[in-house]
């Protein structure tokens, strides 16, 4: 949040904006919170390796940056008229307080982020993916923007004592600075991104499949209409839960399941006990159109149950691909 609240204070903004950045107000108070955002971040490690020690060292930490605050607050009360406004690249380094004042807000960020960065790294070699992977780009960010900030301070050094720092330099290590930002912002979305992408092929595939069942559990309920699941918690949230995809999806692989497991003995015969597991889905569609017949006309069952469609896969995808493919038969051979 600091960060994003020290964007506006950047930019030559109009209206209210721009009558603080007139006095350098709006300068000072950006880098102060971009202070307290690589405070924060480096609490999250501090805390993260170990909470009871790392609330000393979160106190410690708070007092450098209440410390480098109130230098570049002073620095900044002592600066002559409008020195500090504008940017890196058109501030007057040869003014001591606008030197000291660059080298102060670039000094602790450095620091933070170069220990940030190491922990990061640790961190990203424990992890497995897709964790390790938007950690490692995370790390690679902070320390990029450690060296910018670093070779940044070198330059602050430079101008102060009358040298001359070229454009183009300025210019890529700008470049270098942005680049760095926003491969760590990316680093720490990774992870989340990555999952709800997979949360949402998840979702379109159950939400595929679930119609594909269709004509295989229309079939099924006709032929045994006491094996259709309904909720049964009077609480409108779990009611609500209840219509989900997941939920739907795998409440309609239960009531196939339980319905063909039903109706087998109308399916086979003798003959066919040792090859029941290789029926093709259309030979298996042509026979359940059957036995539901018979089912219909009360014919007494004429063997014990069987399992049914049932893929050589052990996992679950392998036995709903099946129960898709008798589906999609009993679809395309509907007279």
């Amino acid at each position: 949040m600091t960060a994003v609240a020290s964007y506006p204070l950047a930019m030559p903004a109009t209206s209210r904006v721009s009558l603080i950045a007139d006095h350098g107000t709006a300068k000072l108070a950006q880098n102060v919170l971009l202070l307290g955002t690589a405070y924060f971040l480096l609490c999250f490690y501090v805390y993260s390796a170990d909470e009871r020690a790392g609330g000393l060292r979160a106190r410690r930490e708070a007092c450098v940056v209440l410390v480098v605050a109130a230098l570049l607050i002073v620095d900044a009360a002592s600066v002559p008229h409008d020195a500090v406004i504008g940017s890196f690249s058109t501030a007057d380094m040869t003014i001591p307080q606008v030197a000291l004042f660059y080298g102060l807000a670039g000094a602790y960020p450095m620091y933070a982020m170069t220990v940030a960065g190491r922990w990061t790294r640790l961190c990203a070699r424990q992890a497995s993916r897709p964790h390790s992977t938007g950690l490692w780009m995370a790390a690679v960010g902070m320390s990029a923007m450690a060296a910018a900030c670093l070779i940044r301070g070198v330059m602050v050094l430079i101008r102060s004592v009358g040298g001359t720092v070229p454009q183009q330099l300025m210019a890529v290590v700008a470049f270098w600075l942005a680049v760095a930002i926003l491969l760590f912002v990316v680093g720490i979305t990774y992870p989340a991104v990555r999952t709800r992408i997979t949360s949402a092929r998840l979702w379109l595939r159950h939400r595929r499949d679930y119609r594909r069942l269709a004509s295989l559990w229309q079939l099924l309920a006709e032929a045994y209409p006491d094996n259709i699941l309904e909720p049964c918690s009077d609480d409108p949230r779990e009611a609500r839960r209840a219509r989900g995809t997941h939920r739907r999806y795998y409440r309609r692989i239960v009531e196939c399941r339980d319905g063909l497991v039903d109706i087998s003995p109308y399916l086979v015969g003798e003959e066919d006990e040792g090859a029941m597991l290789d029926f093709a889905p259309d030979e298996l569609a042509d026979r359940l159109r059957c036995a539901v017949g018979r089912v219909g006309q009360g014919a007494p069952a004429p063997r014990r149950v069987v399992p049914l469609a049932v893929s050589h896969g052990a996992d679950q995808e392998s036995d709903v691909r099946h129960l898709v493919a008798v589906s999609e038969s009993l679809n395309s051979s509907r007279p």
